[in-house]
């Protein structure tokens, strides 16, 4: 966004002197647009610059910090949610699908919001209760998606009519360096979903062999020089984003940029899937769900990469072969060119469906 000047002041409120308070400058930042994520002031506060906002969206990008729901006519379409319903939305997000699936469930049904970010989940719940609904609407719960089970269980329910998953990382974890999922801005190489648990990607590179490294490569990002980069990597301690970005640009044999920067892509890919043990959570989700769906429930799944799409395609298959699923979707769902061309980020996304009997 363009960024001038903070436009909130800030520090103790000056001294009156007679009745009249002095002036007082506004903090400004150097240069016009302010390079570190912590001082673009109006990425923090979207909802007070609805105008820079909309030029961004305009423009087909996504504002920093903030995320983009996608595929949303699509997701209705699939999901049919109806009043009195139960949806559990199992990666909440920035609540983009919740807040179009909730007007939806009017009157009597509400909407269960799970997500695993400590840092994302409060501001979404805040957000999403500023615009009217209530606990007996919305609640929020800190878990992934292969707690479902649980968090139904715990609000007493035997099941939800609908279920939506986004999988992959949120445009607001994307865009702040301090999680040190992307390489747009330097940070430290962490990409942990929570900040809390785990160990960071940093950690794990430093500790893996190249074979272990190579498989790794393979199989959560089909990364095809796998080889090469996991003897140039492994056992190296990487400290921020931008320094592993730089390894795997140097390892890799001489090819055309754009190949080079998909398996800088892959590699993040790879590690993020890894450290936040995504596949087995994935996993996990797919074999309880037909339990956490009513009777002619239905899901809906959106994936990122060929990984993710793989797990739901067949995990649906072997549903509908055993009986748990009446009827799926042969076929992915596409985002349509015009979604595309708007939003650049839907681009890789598939969605799956699936009803229950």
């Amino acid at each position: 966004m363009a960024d001038l000047i903070n436009e909130s002041p800030t520090g103790p409120a000056p001294a009156v002197t007679g009745g009249i308070a002095p002036h007082r400058r506004r903090p400004r930042y150097a240069g016009r647009h302010p390079r570190r994520f912590a001082d673009k002031y109006k990425e923090h506060a979207p909802q007070l610059y609805a105008d820079t906002v909309a030029k961004v969206l305009a423009s087909g990008k996504t504002p920093a910090g903030t995320h983009r729901p996608i595929m949303v006519a699509e997701v209705l379409g699939v999901l049919a949610p109806q009043p009195g319903e139960i949806v559990a939305d199992v990666t909440l997000g920035y609540g983009g699908h919740a807040q179009q699936l909730i007007p939806h469930l009017q009157p009597g049904g509400r909407l269960l919001g799970l997500d695993a970010d400590p840092l994302e989940l409060p501001k979404t719940e805040a957000r999403l209760r500023a615009l009217g609904y209530g606990p007996e609407v919305f609640t929020a719960h800190r878990s992934n998606f292969a707690g479902l089970p649980q968090v139904l269980a715990a609000a007493g329910l035997a099941g939800a009519d609908c279920i939506l998953a986004d999988l992959g990382v949120s445009s607001m974890q994307l865009d702040d360096p301090a999680r040190g999922f992307s390489v747009k801005h330097d940070g430290p190489l962490d990409m942990r979903m929570n900040p809390c648990r785990g160990q960071p990607a940093s950690a794990l590179l430093a500790k893996l062999q190249p074979e272990a490294l190579a498989k790794l490569l393979v199989a959560n990002a089909d990364e095809p020089d796998a080889v090469v980069l996991a003897r140039a990597l492994a056992g190296r301690l990487f400290a921020t984003t931008q320094a592993l970005a730089r390894a795997i640009r140097e390892a890799l044999p001489p090819l055309p940029e754009t190949e080079v920067e998909l398996s800088v892509r892959r590699v993040f890919q790879a590690l993020r899937v890894a450290v936040n043990d995504e596949f087995s959570a994935l996993d996990t989700f797919l074999r309880q769900l037909p339990a956490c769906l009513q009777p002619g429930g239905r899901v809906a799944i959106l994936t990122f990469h060929s990984g993710e799409d793989r797990r739901v395609k067949h995990a649906f298959e072997a549903g509908l072969r055993d009986g748990d699923y009446g009827e799926i979707a042969h076929e992915v769902i596409r985002p349509t060119p015009a979604e595309r061309h708007a939003n650049s980020r839907s681009s890789p996304a598939k969605l799956r469906w699936a009803h229950k009997l």
